[in-house]
């Protein structure tokens, strides 16, 4: 059976145009960055089906340690398409989710990076306040704090 192979998920990769502004993001978020590096040549090419590539990558973690976002921008190739302000309803990446101790000063802190709430936060059966945001080059993050009963 399958989950029985399955080990760990071991990170989410994001493609950013700015790293610099990425990795200030999400460490007002409060991941850490793990490490910082070029990925290039025709080895790394091969896995991604991309021929002669070279990336910069930078590891976030979260604070716990179980949790990565790998942040990759493309040196070359050139970047072919841009889907950071498709709608929530569109086919793909949609989001990723962060559990934060506090929703509004959260909110209010990544708003220093550009970030914007899409819709409001909302109160789901005082178990969780909600909310999903646009941050940093429009990606598009979840939020949520834990309130109530499961707390």
């Amino acid at each position: 059976m399958a989950e029985q192979n399955l080990i760990r998920m071991d990170n989410m990769g994001i493609v950013v145009e700015s790293l610099d502004k990425a990795v200030a993001f999400f460490t007002e978020l409060g991941m850490r960055l793990e490490g910082r590096t070029v990925i290039e040549g025709l080895w790394s090419g091969r896995v991604t089906g991309l021929g002669d590539q070279q990336v910069e990558i930078a590891m976030m973690i979260t604070p716990d340690g179980h949790s990565r976002l790998e942040l990759s921008r493309f040196i070359r190739p050139d970047v072919i398409s841009d889907h950071r302000n498709a709608p929530v309803n569109a086919l793909g990446y949609l989001r990723t989710m962060f559990t934060v101790a506090d929703m509004e000063d959260t909110v209010k802190r990544l708003a220093t990076h550009g970030a914007e709430i899409v819709g409001g936060i909302v109160n789901y059966q005082d178990i969780y306040k909600l909310c999903y945001i646009r941050g940093v080059e429009g990606l598009l993050i979840g939020l949520a704090e834990e309130i109530g009963k499961n707390r």
